[in-house]
């Protein structure tokens, strides 16, 4: 079969490997859509991401769909949890699987990641898609999850105000998220022309760009006070404090983007007279029933957030025309 492996950064190569054989309480599946993240994006370009570096040549990709060969779904697409907890752990066990100390997830450090043809996953972790779903719906889930997870732990009033602060996929999520779940005004900053545009079309109510976002006059005028939760979603430190300068005295800025540099910084005068609570975002929960069904129903639409679809032998354009934040979502095929 065909696999895609990073070597180093930028350096992402296919390879001819053995099939994998499924263990008991596993299943093989036939991978058809793999979209590239931001975390996948993290590893290319910088050959790390946070603390874990590269210490072999790694199988990225963990957001995933596919047509299981063999098991109770065989035939069936299914979604792919990429999370793998212990289960028995204090944390697993209080429900935090997504802060399990020794969780294995898919393309990162020790464990192969999806951008191959087949592979073997537990069968409890698989998740079948109703009709009608696309495997590459099917992979625009994971981040999906990511951002109804964060949405749980913002504890949004209904009627609030909401900004978001970057919108690539995961941004661009939350702003639907936020209008099906009861958010009075969704604002959005940011650079990106299309994606402003795409933010306009899910119902944003304004769109800035960074330069009039980092404008305390801005926000005086659009919100008064202020928005009373801010989600981050672009990882760096000028989102951050344009998060917290967007933020209502009182009110909530949940951090979801990933610094390059594994570092996050911003000016904490404003935010500390304001008594802004800031909460970190790890990965999810168990999202994924929740999210075939915002999808079913059709309250968000993931189809339009897919803008490319190639097979592993152009993954390397791919990752760079993802590098370059040309489109949405960038999915990779490899059955093609």
């Amino acid at each position: 079969m065909k696999a895609l492996r990073l070597h180093a950064a930028g350096d992402v190569r296919v390879h001819d490997e053995d099939e994998p054989t499924a263990a008991e309480g596993r299943t093989l599946v036939r991978i058809t859509a793999v979209g590239i993240c931001g975390s996948d994006l993290h590893w290319f370009e910088d050959g790390n991401i946070g603390d874990a570096g590269l210490t072999r040549p790694l199988v990225p990709g963990h957001e995933t769909a596919g047509v299981a060969v063999d098991g109770p779904y065989a035939g069936q697409v299914v979604a792919v949890d990429p999370a793998i907890p212990c289960g028995h752990c204090e944390m697993c066990e209080e429900g935090h699987r997504n802060l399990c100390p020794t969780v294995q997830f898919s393309g990162h450090s020790t464990l192969d990641g999806s951008m191959q043809q087949l592979i073997s996953w537990p069968t409890h972790l698989l998740h079948p898609l109703p009709e009608g779903f696309t495997a590459a719906d099917g992979a625009v889930l994971e981040p999906l999850g990511v951002a109804l997870h964060a949405w749980d732990l913002a504890h949004v009033p209904v009627g609030a105000t909401v900004a978001v602060v970057g919108c690539g996929p995961i941004g661009l999520l939350l702003v639907q998220l936020a209008l099906a779940s009861g958010a009075a005004r969704v604002i959005a900053v940011e650079p990106l022309a299309h994606r402003r545009d795409m933010a306009t079309q899910y119902g944003a109510e304004v769109v800035l760009t960074p330069d009039e976002a980092r404008e305390a006059s801005t926000w005086e005028r659009l919100t008064g006070l202020g928005a009373h939760v801010v989600f981050e979603v672009a990882g760096n430190d000028d989102a951050v404090t344009t998060s917290c300068l967007a933020c209502r005295p009182g009110g909530r800025v949940m951090l979801v983007g990933i610094p390059s540099d594994d570092h996050i910084g911003f000016t904490a005068g404003p935010a500390r007279r304001k008594g802004i609570d800031l909460r970190l975002v790890r990965r999810m929960k168990e999202m994924y029933p929740r999210t075939i069904e915002l999808v079913r129903s059709g309250k968000i639409d993931v189809r339009s957030m897919v803008t490319q679809t190639v097979g592993l032998d152009e993954a390397a354009s791919a990752f760079a025309d993802a590098s370059a934040r040309k489109g949405l979502k960038v999915v990779i095929d490899p059955s093609k």
